[in-house]
């Protein structure tokens, strides 16, 4: 393994901790409810459920797991480590514990809706895997700040609307609608098919400033550490960068979307 290999090694090994211990972080500020019975209930309740935690192994876990995915929860199977981190340590979980979504989800099909009231071509924004919740957060804040009709996140690998990500957006997220859905590149194939142009942000992309951002479009944002997946880029029609021009070679994923949000506002009101 030469240098290079090794320092990517590393860098991706501290993506992974940095991550665990974001996830930790954001999941200790959200209503988590724990126990069979506890969980079950708010799950027959149709209490927005985010995520639903499952001890590896743990029995009897069979109606618990039907609900979840009933409900559209992320179903995560975890260990022990994982619960203790959730809820402190000695605490008698059963095996379980859920994560309450600080907003209700929205469908894509509402975000379309909000096109069809304004009159207007669509202006999507979606996170490809946006890890983060505080820039998630900061995404759903200038999307609405900007006018767009709504967010699109992914079930897996993904931030999701907990209150971090509530609390980051100011307030923002009560205002727009946020849809969560199990397959980007398949959610981007059904746009495309409503006249809707799909654009992405990479680094070896079209400069942002020669792209026409007229009519429809939704505009892709990929993660943090890794940019766009690959299924989701094939279904890009344009792929779009921002010049850089000091020492950085990136910028944070948030602000990447405000500058791309804002050169499609343009384009909206008639530049």
């Amino acid at each position: 393994m030469d240098s290079r290999d090794f320092k990517k090694k590393r860098e991706n090994q501290n993506n992974r901790d940095n991550q665990n211990n974001q996830d930790n972080s954001e999941d200790r500020d959200n209503q988590i409810i724990y126990g069979k019975n506890a969980v079950i209930e708010a799950l027959l309740s149709h209490s927005e459920i985010d995520t639903v935690y499952i001890l590896r192994n743990a029995g009897g876990m069979g109606k618990i797991i039907a609900l979840a995915k009933e409900a559209g929860a992320v179903i995560k199977e975890v260990g022990e480590e994982k619960l203790t981190a959730l809820l402190g340590a000695g605490v008698k979980h059963g095996g379980t514990a859920a994560v309450m979504a600080a907003v209700s989800y929205a469908e894509v099909e509402d975000i379309l809706k909000v096109s069809e009231e304004k009159g207007l071509p669509p202006f999507i924004i979606a996170a490809d895997g946006i890890q983060d919740p505080h820039n998630l957060g900061a995404i759903i804040r200038t999307a609405e700040a900007a006018g767009a009709d709504g967010v699109i996140i992914t079930k897996r690998r993904s931030a999701s609307l907990t209150s971090t990500a509530f609390k980051t957006s100011a307030g923002a997220a009560s205002w727009i609608k946020v849809a969560r859905v199990n397959s980007l590149a398949q959610t981007l194939e059904d746009l495309k098919k409503k006249n809707i142009w799909i654009y992405g942000a990479e680094a070896d992309g079209t400069p942002f400033y020669q792209a026409k951002l007229e009519g429809g479009c939704c505009l892709v944002i990929g993660s943090e550490g890794y940019g766009l997946s690959r299924l989701v880029r094939e279904k890009c029609d344009q792929v779009l960068s921002i010049d850089m021009y000091g020492h950085v070679n990136s910028l944070n994923a948030s602000v990447s979307a405000g500058i791309l949000i804002y050169e499609a506002v343009r384009y909206r009101r008639g530049k």
